[in-house]
């Protein structure tokens, strides 16, 4: 056979005329933004704090990304890493309430959906906490109850700022019944008490942020900031239009509607953040 014959896929040769392998684009190279669909190179969506160029769409960042965007380095001490979920309903759907929980701590890196401590802000000292939806949406269960409760109370015994960045699509956990319902209170309660010693409580409402978790803690910031176009309600607007049979108003349930209808103090962009907190600390003297 001549070499006039010898076929060379036409992607493996270059000017040259040399045979060689076309390289392709690395994986994981661009990601996609949710928000207008905007192809989007990786490295630029991580350092805007993964916020698209191009419509400033806000998408989904871990609660350990959200620790390291708003703490100076190095500052952030995790508080309450000894409160595990238990199983009080023995609780099955398509698998266990346990193996649910396991398998998201594998996914996650989590214990549980909500991580609290102390840390500072631009070098002032804040309690913190944050939910993370990818922790069974971000639901608050007897854990995350206790845990947010713990860094109320702490921060009101060591007159401390208090801020809380909520990322829960779930609301109160559908696993644990009347016992996650009633950490609503036991939040509320604590807030109460904490409103009561003076403290100062920042809500960073994040998208999304519903249910029970808006229903409670979220919306009892002394002051309360939302990223842009975040989803923000109780029940989602496909129930709510399903129930009441009615078009709903639009933009029903983003952070921009709440902040024109007074639910909302201020929009707050992700790169904002952090001044923002440190701004309304030493404004309210705190």
């Amino acid at each position: 056979m001549s070499d006039s014959s010898i076929q060379v896929p036409v992607e493996e040769i270059i000017s040259d005329g040399i045979p060689r392998r076309k390289r392709g684009v690395p994986e994981g190279l661009w990601v996609r933004c949710p928000g207008c669909q905007a192809t989007i190179f990786r490295k630029e969506a991580e350092r805007r704090m993964n916020v698209c160029p191009e419509c400033d769409y806000h998408w989904y960042v871990s609660a350990q990304q959200r620790i390291t965007q708003v703490f100076d380095e190095g500052t952030f001490e995790e508080w309450s890493t000894d409160i595990f979920s238990a199983d009080p309903l023995q609780f099955y759907d398509r698998r266990s309430y346990p193996d649910r929980i396991r398998e998201d701590q594998i996914l996650t890196g989590l214990k549980e959906a909500a991580i609290v401590g102390v840390g500072r802000v631009r070098a002032r000292r804040v309690a913190f906490g944050v939910t993370d939806s990818r922790f069974i949406m971000g639901s608050m269960g007897s854990v995350v109850g206790e845990k947010l409760t713990r860094i109320t109370e702490r921060a009101a015994e060591e007159n401390l700022p208090l801020v809380i960045i909520s990322g829960s699509g779930g609301g109160a956990r559908m696993h644990e019944g009347i016992l996650s319902l009633m950490q609503m209170a036991k939040v509320s309660a604590a807030l109460a008490r904490f409103h009561q010693s003076g403290g100062l409580y920042i809500s960073v409402m994040t998208n999304p942020t519903m249910g029970g978790v808006a229903a409670s803690f979220a919306m009892l910031g002394d002051l309360i900031f939302a990223e842009p176009k975040a989803l923000i309600g109780f029940a989602g607007p496909r129930t709510i239009k399903a129930t009441l049979r009615m078009e709903l108003p639009k933009g029903f349930q983003t952070s921009e509607f709440l902040l024109e209808h007074g639910y909302i103090d201020r929009l707050v962009t992700r790169q904002e953040l952090k001044s923002e907190i440190a701004r309304a600390i030493d404004y309210c003297g705190k």
